[in-house]
């Protein structure tokens, strides 16, 4: 048995003739402009749900934190950031 998914649309979008010209004059070959909104809608789509997903991650640690008194220094913080930055940009330099 072959199932099909409907599909549905998104509104239209109005924009001014200017950002119309400056994304058409951003697309690949063979990219529609079209394909182009819906990556760009999918792709954002996606950030607001890590962006979401981080916010309560990190709001359920603040919880932890508070409730058990464990709390990492900031300045620690720092310094294992700076360690990632570091190696990050080794390995981008040995390429």
């Amino acid at each position: 048995m072959h199932c099909t998914v409907k599909t549905a649309t998104l509104p239209p979008l109005r924009v001014t003739p200017e950002l119309k010209k400056s994304i058409e004059a951003v697309l690949e070959d063979g990219e529609t402009l079209s394909s182009f909104m819906l990556q760009a809608v999918t792709e954002k789509a996606q950030v607001r749900r890590e962006q979401r997903a981080f916010i309560r991650k990190a709001m359920a640690r603040s919880r932890q934190a508070e409730r058990t008194g464990k709390y990492v220094a900031a300045d620690a913080v720092y310094r294992r950031l700076e360690q990632v930055l570091v190696r990050a940009k080794r390995k981008v330099d040995r390429r």
